[in-house]
């Protein structure tokens, strides 16, 4: 069995209204991650996702560049145990408590 992980990771900046939720989908579905990226009331955007290390390595320095027209302020994260509840990855409307 492959060993996976999860990153938690919530971004700050002008990262808002330039794409960043499509750049985090992306890169998700070109890296085989699970989970989810959502728009946060305070401006940020949350990202949480799934994956093998060496891809969600891959994704944490993705998150750090971010997309054309994005100004990365700091990316704060924290890596841990996968819990396999995710099948696939989606954008939503905004962030859940709880996940």
């Amino acid at each position: 069995m492959k060993c996976r992980m999860r990153l938690e990771a919530t971004v700050h900046g002008r990262v808002q209204g330039v794409g960043f939720r499509w750049f985090v989908r992306h890169n998700a579905a070109r890296l085989g991650l699970v989970g989810w990226v959502a728009n946060e009331p305070s401006g940020s955007v949350r990202v949480v996702v799934e994956g093998e290390p060496t891809q969600i390595d891959e994704m944490a320095a993705e998150l750090r560049l971010g997309p054309p027209g994005a100004a990365v302020d700091r990316v704060d994260a924290s890596n841990g145990p996968s819990t396999g509840e995710f099948s696939r990855f989606v954008i939503r409307a905004r962030g859940h408590s709880g996940d």
